[in-house]
């Protein structure tokens, strides 16, 4: 038998810039994420978030 997922959770990523870093939070609408600090580079944070979160597509408010 296969798995679904049948609730669609929400992704929020804090960015805290620093000069030569970025200090991340991330989190969902269910659980609390963790912080770690990673080099200003924007496809870094993308492959970190394609890897750790099953991301479908994107959106900003």
């Amino acid at each position: 038998m296969q798995t679904q997922d049948t609730a669609v959770s929400k992704l929020f990523i804090g960015i805290d810039i620093h000069k030569k870093s970025w200090r991340i939070n991330t989190a969902t609408d269910l659980f609390k994420g963790k912080g770690f600090t990673m080099p200003l580079e924007p496809e870094g944070l993308k492959n970190y978030v394609q890897t750790h979160f099953n991301v479908r597509h994107g959106h900003s408010p």
